[in-house]
């Protein structure tokens, strides 16, 4: 892999000559891709190491994007650069994705943050709360194609929220204008991250996201693609899968289960991605507990609501930190309290999206007793 795994490189001398001191231009996601590169290579001038992290409980989209960020980092910017995630990486595929590709990412619990004077956040943002940059560090680079946060704003490079259905995408766009080839692992990590996120192109996809695709088909190894999307699989997944279709509940056009307490917080995603094929859902909401945290995950299709919206418009009472898109968001909220404590929050939460759903009136009906239409 191109970048460096070795953390016996030279120590950051904090604010270094390459950050700026004029305000980023107000909407650098809108920019053509070489307006950008400069951007980001003029911040990173005079800085020596970086450490690019991702959202905690990291997905592919995000994991390619951070290794191809530090690539082109070390490339065109002549730093060290290395790649962190918070959380865990527990779901088959994305273990075989770090696995199989030989991505360099650590665990943040292994980072001397005081080793690094450049940091940057990829696939998500300052102040969304869902990854693992210290409160003292600010991040000099955000990249992300979600919602533009107004905080992400005072990051010297901050390209968020332009029209992309994928993170990797943006990071394609930033190779291409650089004219740097990516390794075959480098493009097959962002293959699969656009075809994960805007699963096989059918969501949310922009041409820009298609033509990406497109340009890093050739560079990509399709065997390793097999071995990343066809993994052997754990008993605990068809254990928890069990638990989503007993604990599934259908009201009307949205279907909603409880997984109790799950191995990894990215199931929770899964799980609400595989109700969303039931016939004639709409919406679908599942949630879990992970180490004293309730993780929700929201589907949408109906187009007249914006997932990350309305999770966050009702997560935000609740602390802990939300976000996401158009048709696909995803929550994560502090627990306490005894059981019943517990038990009465997933009730008023799951009360309060029925309602935004449009199906409050609706009698639940258990998935394994449902009716085909």
């Amino acid at each position: 892999m191109p970048v460096t795994q070795s953390l016996n490189s030279r120590r950051g001398t904090g604010n270094s000559g390459g950050e700026l001191t004029e305000p980023p231009p107000a909407r650098l996601a809108h920019m053509p891709a070489r307006a950008k590169l400069e951007r980001l290579l003029q911040v990173a001038q005079g800085h020596h190491k970086a450490l690019i992290l991702t959202h905690d409980n990291p997905d592919p989209d995000s994991l390619a994007a951070a290794v191809a960020l530090a690539h082109l980092l070390e490339r065109k910017a002549g730093l060290k650069a290395h790649i962190g995630y918070g959380g865990i990486i527990g779901r088959a595929e994305n273990i075989a994705f770090v696995k199989v590709l030989r991505l360099p990412v650590s665990h943040v619990s292994t980072i001397d943050f005081d080793e690094y004077d450049l940091f940057g956040l990829v696939d998500t943002q300052p102040k969304v709360g869902n990854h693992s940059l210290p409160a003292r560090l600010e991040a000099h680079l955000v990249v992300d194609h979600h919602p533009l946060r107004q905080e992400s704003l005072e990051a010297p490079f901050a390209d968020v929220g332009g029209d992309f259905g994928a993170t990797s995408t943006m990071l394609v766009e930033y190779l291409r204008a650089a004219r740097l080839e990516p390794s075959v692992e480098v493009a097959t990590g962002l293959f699969y991250g656009i075809k994960a996120d805007t699963r096989d192109l059918g969501r949310e996809t922009t041409p820009t996201d298609v033509d990406s695709y497109l340009w890093l088909f050739p560079r990509m190894d399709k065997t390793l693609l097999a071995q990343i999307e066809h993994p052997e699989l754990p008993a605990r997944y068809f254990q928890l899968y069990h638990t989503a279709y007993e604990r599934a509940k259908v009201y009307g056009t949205a279907i909603v289960t409880d997984l109790e307490e799950v191995y990894s917080p990215d199931m929770v995603a899964e799980v609400a991605e595989r109700l969303m094929f039931l016939e004639g859902m709409k919406w679908s909401l599942a949630f879990g507990t992970y180490r004293n945290q309730l993780f929700l995950s929201l589907r949408v299709k109906d187009r007249r609501m914006n997932a990350g919206r309305l999770i966050r418009e009702i997560c935000e009472d609740y602390g802990g930190s939300s976000g996401g898109h158009g048709s696909m968001a995803g929550a994560r909220l502090p627990l306490s309290g005894k059981l019943a404590q517990r038990k009465a929050l997933k009730r008023e939460l799951v009360a309060k999206f029925l309602e935004a759903f449009g199906v409050a009136n609706e009698r639940p009906v258990s998935l394994l007793y449902a009716q085909d239409s």
